[in-house]
């Protein structure tokens, strides 16, 4: 019985096949062959000249068979089938790849570029690279031609890539990613980024802009990413922050920002990682981060904040494995309940005004990695294992705190000591001091 059936499948595998290479040889499965599918003329045209554009005119693309998207592609350049035709939906330029498309020293944005009216991702990678040989700006033009189709578009370490943001990019109804990374932009943020409603990551980090950060944010529902940090902004955090809603980074870090932390900040329900280190925030602590479930880490270092940090129920927020607060003019004395953040990894508190005693229970955190109390005026004896010193090493951090000492005779004499900290000394009434 099994031979039977053995053979009724063999012979229906062999029908099949010889039925396929009929079908193949009478032209029968020919539009399946898509290394076949041509491209259209004026397709064609658009990316060669916005190649040579943006390589130089000695590349004519020669060695290509049948265009850009046949049996031998250029890297950098994807496509896609769209109603039998090949159409460029991807261009990366810069040195990626070792066959990466090379940049032209004096590269241009030529007009055939806007006339891929299939181009969902544009991005320039070290391309532009001397502001003063040969400076380059962002085309304010044609943007419009892309409205419908471009969802990305980047451009990442162009140190000659000078001028402003151009306001055009607003037309981008259906962009998602807008990356300006470490260029030699400058000027203000033009306030028509609100119009891109679709944005889900806006980073435009590491350049010389300037001004204000536009209050335009209330339409963007969808931004996951927000970084502006490294660059020359000023003034206070705009209200409409806080209606994003998904948002999971905010990155501010390193600009002149000022004023008390907003209460909208609440509103960011979602969010993991706010980095604001490096501005000029003042105001104190907002009791809106504890309503803040979702955070991760907390960094604030390097603003004239002031305040206390009693000013938190700090196990609400219970997600937070890194808290940096040096150097923010804190006082008063370390919270007991910061003991409770069981997913704690870093704390840092360095550089402040802080007193009292530190509590052993911080020692018990499981994940904890790295403690800096250095540059207080803590006092009393740090009352931790040799144990927990050595695990610690270098990650911990009290030197600078001329009231604080160790206790020695809680410790085996081979046992790691704080770096820094004095030994306590006992007087014969038993008083440590």
């Amino acid at each position: 019985m099994l031979s039977v059936k053995t053979f009724v499948i063999s012979r229906t595998i062999l029908a099949v096949f010889f039925l396929l290479a009929g079908s193949i040889c009478f032209g029968q499965v020919e539009e399946t062959d898509v290394s076949l599918a041509p491209m259209e003329k004026k397709e064609l045209e658009a990316i060669y000249s916005t190649i040579q554009g943006f390589v130089g005119n000695w590349w004519n693309g020669s060695d290509l068979y049948p265009d850009p998207c046949g049996w031998t592609p250029i890297q950098g350049v994807s496509c896609d089938l769209i109603n039998g035709f090949w159409y460029v939906i991807t261009l990366n330029i810069g040195p990626v790849h070792d066959n990466s498309l090379a940049c032209a020293s004096n590269l241009e944005f030529r007009p055939q570029l806007f006339e891929l009216r299939h181009l969902k991702v544009l991005s320039f990678f070290n391309c532009f690279q001397s502001p003063d040989k040969f400076p380059f700006s962002i085309p304010n033009g044609n943007w419009e031609k892309l409205t419908f189709s471009l969802e990305s578009l980047e451009f990442r370490l162009n140190p000659g890539l000078v001028g402003s943001i151009p306001s055009s990019l607003g037309v981008l109804k259906n962009l998602q990613s807008l990356i300006l990374l470490e260029n030699g932009l400058a000027g203000e943020i033009p306030p028509q980024i609100g119009n891109l409603i679709k944005l889900k990551r806006l980073v435009l980090s590491g350049n010389s802009l300037s001004g204000h950060i536009p209050d335009v944010f209330y339409g963007l529902n969808e931004l996951l990413i927000f970084d502006l940090s490294g660059n020359s902004l000023s003034g206070s955090l705009p209200v409409s922050i806080g209606s994003l809603r998904s948002l999971l980074k905010l990155d501010l870090s390193s600009n002149y920002l000022e004023g008390n932390l907003t209460k909208e900040i609440a509103f960011l329900k979602n969010l993991i990682l706010m980095d604001l280190r490096n501005n000029k925030f003042s105001g104190g602590l907002s009791q809106s981060f504890q309503d803040m479930c979702s955070l991760e880490e907390l960094v604030l270092s390097n603003n004239p904040l002031g305040g206390t940090m009693r000013v938190l129920n700090w196990e609400k927020v219970q997600n937070l494995a890194v808290i940096e607060l040096s150097n923010v003019g804190l006082r008063g004395e370390i919270p007991d309940s910061l003991s409770k953040l069981k997913r704690l990894r870093h704390l840092g508190l360095s550089d402040n005004n802080l007193t009292g005693n530190i509590s052993p229970e911080l020692a018990t955190l499981p994940c904890l990695n790295a403690l800096y109390l250095n540059g207080n005026d803590l006092t009393g004896e740090l009352k931790f294992s040799g144990e927990f010193y050595g695990k610690m090493g270098r990650r911990f951090g009290a030197w600078n705190n001329p009231k604080l000492c160790y206790l020695v005779g809680v410790m085996p004499p081979t046992s790691h000591v704080p770096f820094g900290v004095k030994p306590c000394q006992q007087h014969q009434q038993g008083q440590i001091v």
